[in-house]
């Protein structure tokens, strides 16, 4: 995560069923908020088998970690989209994104993970023009200040 531009917090927050989720926002995104174009949200999920407590094990771990950074580097040098949480924990790891196109955002996807082997991601799209989903989740780090 080292690589992600922008600047970062982390907090801690719950599942429904009471396990811990590790809550990693961005602040910096009020030029893509602004923009009326930036309205559709992509969550990038991948499910996994976790420790005891739900988290990833160390290749898993490592393996999400090139995905973070190959995504941040890919939207770094052509910004159609803006990636703004990423969530793990409870045997799942989201990455947040906001785009302003769902097509250009699924090659950009492909481009940037094309030499990592075969992953188990899933990808969910929904308009949230008024970036609700954003809001929800800056919340965590509210609570926890």
């Amino acid at each position: 995560m080292n690589d992600m531009p922008g600047e970062w917090w982390t907090a801690p927050t719950e599942s429904e069923s009471g396990r811990l989720i590790m809550v990693t926002g961005r602040d910096d995104v009020d030029k893509f908020r602004d923009n009326p174009r930036f309205n559709i949200r992509v969550e990038v999920s991948w499910k996994y088998d976790g420790d005891a407590s739900g988290m990833p094990g160390a290749d898993d771990a490592a393996m999400m970690e090139a995905v973070t950074d190959r995504l941040a580097e890919t939207l770094r040098k052509d910004p159609v989209a803006v990636m703004t949480g990423i969530y793990t924990g409870d045997d799942r790891r989201d990455w947040i994104f906001y785009t302003l196109s769902v097509h250009i955002f699924g090659r950009k996807l492909n481009e940037a993970l094309a030499d990592l082997p075969l992953l188990p991601l899933t990808v969910y799209t929904e308009n949230d023009p008024d970036w609700d989903e954003y809001a929800e989740m800056s919340q965590a780090r509210i609570d926890v200040s």
